[in-house]
């Protein structure tokens, strides 16, 4: 009885056999690490507005119970009851052999790299070619990643990933395709868990939607197990704010404002080139969807197929089409906030637009006519990736001075941190706003203002805990004009103001508190306690 070969034997096999697709995959491959890795590598802090928090939760997951960051004195852990863990979970693992901030980067590009990895492996389960997973990174440098939103944009590329590989099971259904329905749904969980039931429901809809051409639904259901356990576990525990309970109604003028929900991330006349090469981008979209098509209708793909195999295409044609159709509604639907969670229903048009790519056709099968295909967008792409990388580079040089001062903080000091100017990068929003997380998370201690206190992150700050901050009025990092020395400062020991102007107005009401050193915009206050009666009898003694 002859042994069936392993995955890597079949693979190496495919490699011998198809030695031009097989570089064509690694040059995708290449232009990925390009596109999304290569901005993460010019700057030490990138200009990505909520990356310091992130990087701070997962300082705080990595040294939880180290006594010298001070966190577990703060903080409690809560990994199930708010499961968005897995960007965090990458980033504590790596910061074990490397400094924090290239940890949390990579974790930063795992997250981005899920698009077109996602994509590669939805396309391979509609049986196109996953080389068409590169369109993927045209979706990389949106709005949702210059906010921060990674973990979102994570979660939508495993969403793709799920669905590719309930096609496949539901085509074929072998161990390893059930394992990989299992594991990218509980990623899908464990990333974003507001993504999961979309998830769900459509794996369920496309075993529904395929059955004329597979015959077969049953194969989906041991596989859906693990993570609806989960999450049934989940909903019994769940912290109350991370119930759903949004007002809905139906808004058709913003169809107007997609544009500006998915391409804002810079402005002035950086922001007049980035819309630039993103229509560039999408022009070179629409001339290789075009070439695909001219090609499958004029070689007659779709001709003398068998019954199955015409349902199947389809199937897979309409399926990107019904769920990208789905994202529209909850675009027009959902509101801009539900409780704690914000910018809520603009986050659905790059999830929409980022399904909706996969309903291009299949490309020509000889390496050679598909070696323009991938040329044309990997240009298209790339100049996206240089554009950020030199905002990137340039934003390096605008934190010089906030790279020297933050160096004079001491290790788990209490960190009131306020910013009043926010010029010296192109963004459009604000990336200095929460810089100083930073310095928790290459640094521990305390912040005066953490996304924590909102309450639905896995960490957790103890109840009536005198090692805990003070809690701030809401929209207090955005209002720091409101700040009172007297009333909002007794708690702390170091001050860290980004302010043109000399700041020291604003704490000459606490005598204690002195200046320590002034770095470009960044000025550091340190208070200084009085010496006791005790340090007095001291120093006449001697």
């Amino acid at each position: 009885m002859s042994r069936e070969p392993s995955a890597r034997e079949r693979a190496l096999r495919w490699v011998r056999a198809n030695p031009g697709n097989a570089l064509l995959g690694a040059a995708v491959v290449a232009v990925s690490a390009y596109v999304i890795g290569y901005p993460f590598l010019v700057v030490k802090y990138p200009p990505i507005t909520d990356l310091p928090f992130h990087a701070a939760s997962t300082s705080i997951l990595r040294h939880y119970w180290d006594p010298s960051f001070g966190f577990h004195k703060q903080f409690t852990l809560h990994l199930l009851e708010v499961p968005y863990v897995s960007m965090y979970a990458i980033g504590a693992l790596l910061a074990l052999v490397m400094p924090i901030d290239m940890a949390v980067k990579a974790s930063a590009v795992v997250m981005l790299a899920l698009l077109p990895a996602g994509l590669a492996v939805l396309f391979h389960g509609m049986k196109k070619t996953p080389l068409w997973g590169i369109l993927g990174l045209g979706l990389v440098w949106t709005n949702l990643t210059h906010w921060g939103f990674l973990n979102f944009m994570g979660a939508v590329g495993l969403y793709a990933m799920s669905v590719g590989f309930a096609l496949m099971v539901v085509d074929r259904p072998t161990r390893g395709r059930q394992w990989g329905l299992a594991l990218s749904l509980l990623a899908v969980f464990f990333t974003h868990i507001y993504r999961f039931p979309f998830a769900v429901l459509s794996v369920a809809g496309a075993a529904v939607l395929m059955y004329p051409a597979t015959r077969r639904i049953k194969s989906i259901l041991l596989p859906l197990l693990p993570s609806l356990a989960v999450f049934g576990v989940w909903r019994l525990v769940r912290q109350d704010n991370m119930a759903m309970d949004a007002k809905l109604g139906l808004f058709p003028e913003r169809l107007k404002e997609i544009r500006d929900h998915v391409i804002a991330g810079f402005q002035g006349p950086v922001g007049a080139h980035e819309q630039q090469l993103f229509d560039q981008a999408q022009n070179a979209f629409w001339v290789v969807a075009l070439v695909a098509l001219i090609w499958f209708v004029a070689f007659g793909r779709w001709r003398h197929l068998e019954s199955r195999k015409l349902w199947w295409g389809i199937g897979v044609t309409l399926l990107p089409l019904i769920l990208a159709g789905g994202f529209v509604l909850t675009y027009l639907m959902l509101p801009m906030r539900i409780g704690p969670w914000w910018y809520v229903y603009p986050r659905e048009a790059t999830t929409a637009l980022f399904i909706g790519l996969a309903v291009v056709p299949d490309m020509p099968r000889a390496w050679w006519l598909r070696l323009p295909l991938v040329a044309l967008v990997a240009v298209a792409v790339s100049r996206i990736g240089f554009l950020v990388a030199e905002q990137y580079y340039d934003f390096n040089k605008a934190t010089a001075d906030f790279q020297r001062i933050e160096k004079l903080v001491p290790k788990d000091a209490k960190l009131m941190y306020l910013v009043f100017d926010h010029d010296g990068s192109s963004r459009r929003t604000t990336p200095f706003i929460h810089l100083p997380a930073w310095i928790q998370a290459e640094k521990g201690g305390a912040l005066s203002f953490h996304f924590v206190g909102w309450n639905h992150s896995p960490i957790r700050y103890r109840k009536d805990d005198p090692n805990v901050p003070p809690p701030v009025p809401d929209r207090w990092e955005w209002t720091p004009y409101r700040f009172q020395v007297l009333k909002h400062g007794k708690w702390f020991d170091e001050f860290l103001i980004r302010q043109h102007s000399d700041p020291s107005a604003r704490l000459a009401a606490d005598p204690s508190i002195h200046l320590v050193a002034h770095e470009g915009s960044w000025w550091l206050y340190r208070r200084v306690q009085a010496p006791s009666l005790n340090q007095f009898r001291e120093e006449d003694s001697r």
